[in-house]
C-alpha cells in the first residue's frame, strides 16, 4: 500500500466493488436483478469503470485528511446542500425536531497521531511493555483496513458519521451503504468529500438494497470490518455472513428501552423526558424509551399529563417549523405500527391517547402520538420493538421491582432514570443492563461519549474513544537485545 517513496499506492478492487460502486453512481437500487446478475451484465465493461481504493496504509496520508477535512467542518453541509430538508423529505422527520447535522455528526479532527472529538484529544499510540528476558517489546496501533458501514433510514447521515468519522481518523478506507429508502444525503456528502479533496477511494458510497448491495459488502473478502446499525434480526444475519471471511463486526441493534419514573422524581420534568424519549423522531429511534415504568404512587398523574401532551403534538408537513410529529418513513412502516396498536388493544392494554392513522391534507404516512396504560410485561407491545410513536406504560412498586421490570427484555440498548435521590440514581444505573443510561434526561448524545448495546442490542461501540479502537488493530513487536 505504500511505495518506496512513502506515497500511498492504490490497489484495484475486485470487480464486484467496481460494479456496485458504478451502480451507486448511476443511482440503480437493484430493483429487479440480483447483484450476481448485475455483475454478469456489466462484466464485459468492468475495466472501463475501475474504482481505486487505497490500502490500509492510507494512514500515512492522515495529514492530507487533516488538510482536506477542513472543508467538512463549519456546518457547510446543511447550509450548502440542505441536509436537514433532504432527510425530512425522504424519511418524514419534522425539520423543527430533526437532528442537526452539525450538532449530532461525529466528526473527528484528523491530526496525526491524535484524533479528537469535540475538543477531547484521543491519541493513537501503542505501549511499551515490560516482559521477561532480554527483549524490548512494544505495540503498534494500525488501521483495520477497508470498512463497510451499513446504516439505517432513521438517521441517515447522522449515524453514517458515527462510523465513517472514526474509521477515517484511524486511517481506514470506507465503503458506506445507506438504507435504500434514504440514500440521498449519503450521496450528497460524497460530493462534498470529493470537493474537499479527499484521496480518491478513501470514502465511497454504494447505494442499493440490503439483501443485494449490503450482502455483497458483508461477504466480500476485501472488506476487513462491517459496522452495522439496524434491526437485531438483520444483525444476526450479518454475523453469520461475516463469519465466512472472519470479519470484525460492530453491531448497534434494536431496543425496547425502559424509562423509569420513581415517586420522588420531578414529575413535570419526567413527563417531558418521557415524551422526548418516545415521540422524538416519531419513535423511529433505536434507543426510544418505549417502555415507561412508573412507580405506582405517581402513576395516575404521570399518565394524565402524558395523554394530555400526546394529544397536543401537531401532525403536519415535516418541512413546517410548527410540526412536532412528522410522517413515518413508509406505508409499510405505518401499517406495522398500526398493527402493533391493534395488538395492544386486543391484548387488553388501555388506550389513553392516539392510536389512529393521521394525515396532512389527505397525504402522508402519519400515526398519532399513542399512549397505552395498564400494560403487562407479557404483552406484545411491552416486548417487541415497534419503531413508531407508541408508548407502553407499566407500573411498579419499589426499586427492586422497577429494576427487575426494566431488565425484563432481551434488549439492552438504553435506559432512563428519573429521581431526585442521587444514591438511588447511581444504584439503579449500575443494576440496569443497558449500554447507555440517562439520569434525569433522555436522548442525549455526544461524539465523545460511547454508544452501543448489551444483549440483543448488539456489541461494540459507536462514538467516543471506544469507536476509534474498533477500527484499529494491535501489533506486538519483539526486539531481541
Amino acid at each position: 500500500p505504500v511505495d518506496s517513496q512513502g506515497q500511498v499506492a492504490f490497489q484495484r478492487v475486485p470487480l464486484a466493488f467496481q460494479i456496485l460502486t458504478l451502480l451507486a453512481v448511476l443511482g440503480d437500487p437493484f430493483p429487479a436483478r440480483s447483484a450476481q446478475q448485475e455483475l454478469r451484465h456489466l462484466s464485459a465493461d468492468g475495466d472501463k469503470f475501475g474504482i481505486l481504493i487505497p490500502g490500509v496504509a492510507i494512514r500515512a496520508d492522515r495529514q492530507g485528511f487533516l488538510t482536506c477535512g477542513e472543508g467538512l467542518r463549519g456546518g457547510c453541509f446543511p447550509v450548502k446542500h440542505g441536509g436537514s430538508k433532504v432527510e425530512a423529505g425522504v424519511n418524514g422527520w419534522a425539520v423543527a425536531g430533526a437532528p442537526g447535522v452539525q450538532r449530532h455528526t461525529a466528526m473527528f479532527k484528523l491530526e496525526q497521531p491524535i484524533a479528537s472529538t469535540n475538543g477531547a484529544k484521543v491519541q493513537i499510540v501503542g505501549d511499551t511493555l515490560p516482559v521477561e528476558g532480554p527483549f524490548f517489546v512494544y505495540t503498534l496501533r494500525e488501521p483495520i483496513g477497508v470498512v463497510g458501514a451499513i446504516v439505517p433510514w432513521n438517521f441517515p447521515l447522522n449515524i453514517a458519521s458515527w462510523k465513517f468519522a472514526p474509521a477515517l481518523a484511524a486511517g481506514c478506507t470506507v465503503v458506506l451503504k445507506p438504507a435504500s429508502e434514504t440514500p440521498l444525503t449519503a450521496l450528497l456528502f460524497a460530493e462534498l468529500v470529493q470537493e474537499a479533496g479527499f484521496p480518491a477511494g478513501a470514502f465511497n458510497v454504494v447505494a442499493g438494497g440490503g439483501s443485494t448491495a449490503g450482502a455483497a459488502l458483508v461477504r466480500h473478502a476485501a472488506v476487513d470490518k462491517i459496522s452495522f446499525t439496524g434491526s437485531t434480526e438483520v444483525g444476526r444475519q450479518i454475523m453469520k455472513m461475516a463469519a465466512d471471511t472472519n470479519k470484525r463486526v460492530t453491531l448497534e441493534l434494536g431496543g425496547k428501552s425502559p424509562n423509569i419514573v420513581f415517586a420522588d422524581a420531578d414529575v413535570k420534568a419526567a413527563v417531558r423526558g418521557a415524551q422526548t424519549g418516545i415521540f422524538y423522531g416519531k419513535g423511529e429511534v433505536c434507543a426510544a424509551g418505549s417502555r415507561l415504568l412508573v412507580e405506582r404512587s405517581v402513576h395516575d398523574q404521570v399518565v394524565e399529563q402524558l395523554a394530555e401532551g400526546a394529544k397536543k403534538l401537531a401532525i403536519g408537513d415535516p418541512l413546517d417549523k410548527n410540526t412536532r410529529l412528522g410522517a413515518l418513513v413508509s406505508k409499510q412502516q405505518r401499517e406495522t405500527v398500526l398493527g402493533y396498536i391493534k395488538m395492544g388493544v386486543d391484548e387488553g392494554a388501555t388506550l389513553v391517547a392516539g392510536g389512529r392513522p393521521g394525515n396532512h391534507n389527505g397525504k402522508g404516512y402519519f400515526v398519532e402520538a399513542t399512549v397505552f396504560d395498564a400494560v403487562q410485561p407479557t404483552m406484545t407491545i411491552a416486548r417487541e420493538e415497534i419503531f413508531g410513536p407508541v408508548l407502553a406504560v407499566l407500573s411498579f412498586d419499589g426499586v427492586d421491582e422497577g429494576v427487575s421490570l426494566a431488565n425484563q427484555t432481551m434488549y439492552g440498548l438504553a435506559a432512563g432514570i428519573w429521581t431526585k435521590d442521587v444514591q438511588k440514581a447511581h444504584r439503579v444505573a449500575r443494576a440496569v443492563r443497558a449500554g447507555t443510561v440517562w439520569i434525569n434526561n433522555y436522548n442525549s448524545y455526544d461524539s465523545g461519549a460511547p454508544f452501543g448495546g448489551f444483549k440483543a442490542s448488539g456489541f461494540g461501540r459507536d462514538l467516543g474513544r471506544e469507536a476509534l479502537d474498533g477500527y484499529l488493530e494491535t501489533k506486538t513487536v519483539w526486539v531481541g537485545l
